[in-house]
């Protein structure tokens, strides 16, 4: 049997480019450095980062290499057999939102009763997506 082309990408795959995409954010790399140093296109780190592409054990250790931190680090989330992963996987795919690293950035630098004002006025805003995010910090130390 062949795959079709059209299958939708495995949550751990998308988990994986989530992290990468995570740690190449963080240290402020474009997707074009990471792909010059891995020797592939800005076209293909996409695909990685959304998980349209799987993600070979080499290259990883390449995109490892380049992003300055350990293969674990970034397999970190994948590897959590005492928790659900589902939840870090669910994590790492909001954090695939446009916006949302950038919008948790300026959360930490928030003081804790701001942060609490901001968590309450959005959850007002949009009751359905406070009660589904409510599922998952939940379990969560508060901030």
């Amino acid at each position: 049997m062949t795959e079709s082309s059209t299958k939708t990408p495995d949550p751990m795959d998308i988990a994986l480019g989530a992290a990468v995409r995570i740690r190449r954010r963080t240290i402020s790399m474009s997707q074009e450095a990471l792909a010059e140093q891995c020797g592939v296109s800005f076209q293909q780190i996409q695909k990685y980062e959304n998980g349209a592409n799987r993600i070979s054990f080499s290259r990883l250790v390449q995109i490892a290499r380049a992003l300055r931190c350990r293969v674990t680090d970034l397999l970190d989330v994948l590897d959590t057999p005492d928790e659900e992963p589902s939840v870090d996987l669910d994590l790492l795919s909001r954090m695939r939102t446009p916006g949302a690293l950038e919008l948790l950035a300026v959360y930490e630098q928030l003081p804790a009763e701001a942060r609490t004002s901001l968590v309450s006025f959005l959850r007002v805003l949009t009751p359905a997506a406070a009660e589904s995010l409510g599922q998952v910090t939940k379990n969560r130390e508060p901030a």
